[in-house]
């Protein structure tokens, strides 16, 4: 059988040929697109012709192209539905990319170049646009950060060390599927399960089926906070669903990831001192919005008293709460989500949407429709085609007009291959220079439903399917010449920030009333409803909290010396309980997000020393939603109009990261983020200032 992702698709789109694709052939053509990048690349460096925009920045992003189809294809097939062929591929082919990229990186005559292209441009010689002069800096800035001016024994080091960090990540990432999987919560007495819906329990038993098992089975998610605690009345089978994730790799056996992540810790702080960088926090936040190590903590430190005082006082109330249903009960970790979703004072209990919150309905109705109201934009499922899993599916994106603007493909719905969380990524970039359209995915963890039964989402279930949505927009709206500048191609404390602002239309109410409508009556959830959710609606310490003890843990194992960091996996807790200590947030009601043995962002994906990232963009968020009000009117007080969503789109959205992310707000926004408005979102004022 021909591969077919040794030649440019020839489906719609360019959609990779997922009917035929195989394990092989992405075997195959990682061989071939690394020997053809190279074969390329030195074809660039030794062209006797003077340079010109052409003949360097044209060239070079067209020297990967079987490489990145193939990557593009391939990374998202197997995070979403793994199995041992592809986590072995990913094993063999990590340190090999990573050795691609150094034999890329450390070349001189390519840097040399480049340099020349620079020179000649400074000297009038070629004229460079805004594009142009960005991705050249850009790729300049890469070379000096990438070890160009090493000598021979630092670069041999250098290249050592990313192999093997490349090796690590993909065996701890591999790590965290199977050991997730294995950590679910077995429950033989149905008793146990009061609380829960009758098509929930249903989902359960079904996964316990799948796993040969009987009664029925709650899987975990990536995050600490499980979705069942809101729920489950039994609180000693809430205490084993909480252990079960906070104790996911911490324990000595197959699933123990310490010993990798504090390798990878290591590493990480070996390489920014060879580079010349205090600390691999410092080498990460160069390139960011924030700039500067300085700068992330500050930021952090502002936050933490206000945070931690806004939880102690979430926390007394649930306390008294808990003493009217057990006297002799102290509130625990694993007793706050269920007390907090629960109807008390001036909160709104979420899990009383559930039964309105049917994902077709909100697909449709809520995260599709927003788009078209702000961006006049339509989505027309494709059935023709075939998505990366047997659960995807595909939607053509038009513009107003009737034009096509671009795919999305959508696979919402959990399985035991599948990584934990939701994610977004570009399987084909947007590009003037090559003439592609947009091809994004949009992959999440949705308990399936049993079935012959509907799929109701949680409150929180619908949040993240409209953040993630926010990232397919930066995506698909991409309006730039380079496709390696296209959409989400931006500093890691930029990309979230759209995604944020989407999550807004959410909790717009015309459009809620449009998609919150009852499974079993279509009747639109109650007005009363929308305005109570509304009022709720300010951060509460215990979420923020949670994300900001996360991002201390990542600022603490990429900040500290290498002679100060823990010898090997034993030391993890500790590390993890005097940083947090330390730095004034060790509320132990509240645990982080994500704890250093399941944190996939910082040691498996690509937020090291950024998962900041999310507080960062939520600054731009929050004042960005003030923008939005500002621009609305008497039928939409939220900015819902096309107009204020053309501006969005040109001025944010479009250039993507063809330009400095600063320089894109500063444009759309006429000023630089105001924190007053993100403080007030969390309830702190100007306290913290």
């Amino acid at each position: 059988m021909t591969n077919p992702l040794l030649a440019p698709s020839t489906l719609p789109f360019s959609l990779p040929d997922y009917a035929t694709m195989t394990d092989a052939h992405v075997r195959e053509a990682i061989e071939v697109g690394m020997a053809e990048q190279l074969d390329a690349l030195r074809l660039l460096a030794a062209d006797p012709e003077p340079a010109t925009v052409a003949n360097v920045l044209h060239a070079w992003e067209t020297s990967g192209a079987t490489l990145d189809r193939t990557m593009s294809a391939f990374w998202v097939a197997r995070s979403a539905d793994t199995n041992p062929e592809r986590d072995a591929i990913m094993a063999d082919f990590a340190p090999r990319l990573a050795a691609h990229s150094d034999t890329i990186m450390l070349d001189p005559d390519l840097y040399a170049r480049l340099r020349a292209l620079r020179e000649r441009a400074d000297a009038g010689e070629v004229e460079l646009d805004e594009q142009d002069e960005f991705v050249l800096d850009e790729r300049l800035r890469g070379y000096e950060r990438g070890g160009i001016t090493l000598d021979e024994p630092g670069q041999a080091r250098l290249r050592e060390l990313n192999a093997e960090l490349a090796t690590l990540s993909t065996e701890f990432d591999r790590l965290l599927v199977t050991g997730r999987a294995a950590a679910a919560v077995h429950v033989t007495d149905e008793a146990q399960l009061a609380g829960l819906g009758a098509d929930d329990t249903a989902g359960l038993r079904e996964a316990a089926q799948a796993a040969g098992l009987d009664g029925w089975l709650i899987t975990l998610t990536n995050t600490t906070g499980q979705p069942v605690l809101d729920s489950l009345e039994d609180r000693s089978l809430r205490e084993r669903v909480f252990r079960a994730s906070v104790e996911r790799g911490l324990s000595e056996g197959e699933h123990d990831t310490r010993d990798i992540l504090v390798r990878i810790a290591r590493l990480r702080a070996e390489r920014a001192t060879l580079l010349g960088y205090e600390h691999h926090a410092s080498y990460v936040h160069q390139v960011g919005c924030a700039r500067t190590t300085a700068a992330v903590n500050d930021l952090l430190a502002r936050l933490a008293p206000g945070v931690v005082e806004l939880a102690q006082r979430e926390a007394d109330a649930l306390a008294e709460q808990l003493r009217t249903l057990d006297p002799d009960a102290t509130l625990e970790a694993w007793d706050w989500q269920f007390l907090a979703a629960r109807d008390s004072g001036d909160a709104f209990d979420t899990a009383r949407l559930t039964p309105y919150l049917e994902f077709e309905q909100v697909l449709t109705e809520g995260v599709f429709a927003a788009a078209t109201a702000l961006y006049g934009i339509t989505f027309h499922e494709r059935e023709d085609l075939v998505g990366y899993t047997g659960d995807a599916r595909v939607f053509e994106v038009r513009e107003e007009d009737g034009t096509t603007l671009g795919l999305v493909v959508l696979d919402p719905y959990t399985r035991p291959t599948k990584k934990g969380g939701a994610w977004m990524t570009s399987i084909v970039d947007q590009s003037h220079l090559l003439g592609d359209l947009p091809v994004v995915t949009n992959t999440c963890n949705l308990p399936p439903p049993a079935s012959g039964s509907p799929s109701l989402m949680t409150w929180t279930n619908v949040i993240t399917l409209f953040h993630e949505f926010g990232h397919d927009l930066h995506g698909l709206l991409s309006d730039v010449r380079y496709p390696s500048r296209s959409g989400t191609s931006v500093p890691r404390d930029f990309v979230e920030f759209p995604s944020q602002v989407n999550e807004i239309w959410a909790w717009e109410p015309a459009l809620l009333q449009r998609y919150a409508r009852h499974h079993e009556t279509g009747e639109p959830v109650p007005a009363a409803w929308v305005e109570q959710l509304a009022a709720s609606r300010t951060e509460t310490g215990y979420h923020t909290l949670e994300l900001l003890k996360a991002m201390i843990l990542d600022q603490a194992w990429h900040q500290t010396p290498l002679t100060e960091l823990p010898e090997d996996g034993s030391g993890v807790e500790a590390f993890e309980a005097a940083a947090l200590e330390r730095s004034g947030v060790a509320f132990p009601l509240v645990p982080p997000r994500y704890r250093s043995s399941y944190f996939h962002h910082i040691f498996g994906g690509g937020y090291s020393a950024g998962y900041y990232s999310y507080l960062w963009s939520e600054v731009m968020d929050a004042d960005t939603v003030a923008w939005f009000r500002e621009q609305g009117d008497d039928d939409h007080p939220g900015g819902m109009t096309r107009a204020a969503g053309e501006v969005f789109r040109r001025e944010l959205l479009g250039p993507g990261g063809s330009r400095e992310a600063l320089t894109t707000y500063r444009e759309f926004r006429g000023a630089d983020p105001d924190v007053s408005h993100l403080l007030a979102r969390l309830g702190l004022g100007e306290g913290t200032r």
